[in-house]
C-alpha cells in the first residue's frame, strides 16, 4: 500500500501528561473542534483521566487540554463526545478498576454551552463490564443507538469473550433499551454509520486480531446480521468509520493482523506487566480466545463505494519502517468529514500525543 503523499494540515495536540490514547472527534455547530482521550501515567492506572482540547474554527493550534473528569480510584478512558437530541453537547466515558475492564462502568457529563462549562458527573450505565468506544448515530425520529459493549474475561487470556450491543434511546437519554448484536463475541468497538434507505452500517474491532468485521441493520438497530469478515485487516484495534457527504463510507484502521505479523507473547504490551501479571495473563498464543500484543503499524485509511463490501481505494496515513525494540504505535483513529469536504483525523501517535491531520478524498483515491 502507498503512504499519502502530504497532509493538508498536520498537527501535535498539547498533553498534559505522559500517556495519551482513544481519542474521539467532535465538531460543535461554530465550527470549533473538540477533541477528547484519556491521559495520566500509563493505560489502567488509576491516575487515568479524560481530558479535553479545543481548535477554534479558523485557527492553527490546539488549546491546552482541560481536564473532565476526576476518580482518583479508577482508570476513566474511552470518551466520546455528542450531540443529543436536546441540543445538549454530552460526554460518555468508561470508568473502571486498574486494568480490569470486566469493572468497568459508564459515565457521563453534560455541557450546554459547547464544552466551555460542564456539569456534574453522572452513571449512565452501571452493569459492570460496560464499555464504549464509538459515538451513536441519530435517526430521523431522534433515536440515539449507542454502540457498547461487554468487557468480559476470556479462560486463558487478558479479554475475549466480550460481545456487542447497541444501546436505544426514545427519550435524549434518560432511559435505554439494550440489544444485543447476535453471533458478537469476541467482536466490539462497533463503528455505526447510515446506510442507504434508512439503514445501519456497523463495522467491529476483532479480538481474534484478524479482520474488520461487518454488520447490518434494516430495522433501527434493534437487530443486526451475522457479523461477516471484510477484506480489510484487524490487529485488535480499535477502527472507526464515517459516511462521507457524496455517500461514500471511509473506514481508519491497522493494516495488520496477525498471521502477518504474530506477536512474542500474547498480552498487551502497554499495561504494566506487573499488572497483568496479577490479571493471571497466559503468554501462549496458541489456541487463544483473543491475541493482543500485534504491532499497530502502519495506520491506514480506505475508501469504500459500495456501503463497505469492498474497499477499493487505500492508503497509509502512518507507518514507521525502522521498527527498533520498542514497536511504534499509531492507533485508536476517530474520523470526521466537515461540511468543506475536508476529513479530519486524529489518533495515538506512539501513546505520547495525540495527532491531528486534515486530507481529503482525492488525495486517497490519487
Amino acid at each position: 500500500m502507498t503512504k499519502l503523499k502530504a497532509f493538508d494540515f498536520e498537527a501535535d495536540i498539547p498533553t498534559l501528561h505522559p500517556h495519551n490514547h482513544a481519542s474521539n472527534l467532535h465538531q460543535l455547530d461554530n465550527g470549533d473542534l473538540l477533541c477528547v482521550w484519556f491521559s495520566g501515567s500509563r493505560e489502567g492506572k488509576p491516575d487515568i483521566s479524560i481530558v479535553c482540547s479545543r481548535l477554534k474554527k479558523g485557527e492553527q493550534n490546539w488549546s491546552v487540554p482541560v481536564v473532565l473528569s476526576d476518580d482518583a480510584e479508577r482508570s476513566e478512558q474511552n470518551p466520546i463526545l455528542f450531540k443529543n437530541t436536546n441540543g445538549e453537547l454530552w460526554l460518555i466515558y468508561t470508568a473502571q478498576n486498574n486494568v480490569h475492564q470486566e469493572s468497568s462502568v459508564v459515565r457521563y457529563r453534560v455541557s450546554k454551552d459547547e464544552g466551555h462549562t460542564w456539569g456534574g458527573i453522572k452513571t449512565l450505565f452501571d452493569k459492570p463490564g460496560t464499555f464504549v468506544r464509538n459515538q451513536p448515530v441519530i435517526l430521523e425520529d431522534n433515536v440515539i443507538v449507542l454502540p457498547a459493549y461487554y468487557s468480559l474475561k476470556s479462560s486463558k487470556g487478558f479479554l475475549g469473550n466480550d460481545f456487542s450491543v447497541v444501546k436505544i434511546s426514545k427519550d435524549h437519554g434518560r432511559t435505554w433499551e439494550e440489544y444485543e448484536v447476535q453471533n458478537s463475541k469476541g467482536l466490539v468497538h462497533m463503528s455505526i454509520v447510515h446506510g442507504a434507505n434508512g439503514n445501519l452500517i456497523g463495522f467491529f474491532r476483532s479480538r481474534k486480531s484478524d479482520y474488520i468485521y461487518r454488520t447490518t441493520s434494516i430495522d433501527g438497530g434493534k437487530n443486526w446480521s451475522t457479523p461477516e469478515p471484510t477484506d480489510l485487516m484487524n490487529n485488535n484495534a480499535s477502527i472507526q468509520a464515517t459516511k462521507l457527504s457524496n455517500g461514500n463510507l471511509a473506514i481508519v484502521f491497522d493494516d495488520v493482523n496477525a498471521e502477518i505479523a504474530p506477536p512474542a507473547e500474547n498480552r498487551p504490551p502497554w499495561f504494566d506487566k506487573s499488572d497483568m501479571d496479577k490479571v493471571g495473563v497466559d503468554k501462549n498464543i496458541v489456541k487463544q480466545e483473543s491475541i493482543w500484543g500485534v504491532e499497530r503499524n502502519p495506520l491506514s485509511i480506505a475508501i469504500s463505494e459500495d456501503s463497505g463490501q469492498t474497499w477499493k481505494y487505500k492508503k497509509d496515513i502512518m507507518v514507521r519502517e525502522d521498527v527498533s525494540e520498542v514497536k511504534p504505535e499509531f492507533s485508536y483513529p476517530s474520523i470526521k468529514q466537515l461540511s468543506n469536504g475536508e476529513i479530519h483525523i486524529t489518533f495515538t501517535f506512539l501513546r505520547q500525543y495525540i495527532k491531528h491531520v486534515v486530507i481529503t478524498e482525492e488525495a486517497i483515491k490519487n
